[in-house]
């Protein structure tokens, strides 16, 4: 049985969200992307990614949208 890996490179998460290199590097830096830092390596933890990715779209807490 193999087990799921707890981080993924930011190269696998550029090929799940469809974005090129350079834009996920963007979104990493930015924060949109969830990052840990270990040295010079990014990781992606896996279930940071998950969750927002389910989050998308939703308004934030404390936050207002008005949709005409």
């Amino acid at each position: 049985m193999a087990e799921e890996k707890l981080t993924m490179s930011i190269e696998e998460a550029e090929k799940l969200l469809g974005v090129s290199r350079p834009t996920a590097y963007v979104l990493a830096k930015n924060g949109q992307i969830p990052v840990l830092r270990l040295g010079r390596l990014l990781k992606v933890p896996r279930s940071a990614f998950l969750k927002m990715l389910e989050n998308a779209g939703q308004p934030r807490e404390g936050t207002h949208h008005d949709i005409r």
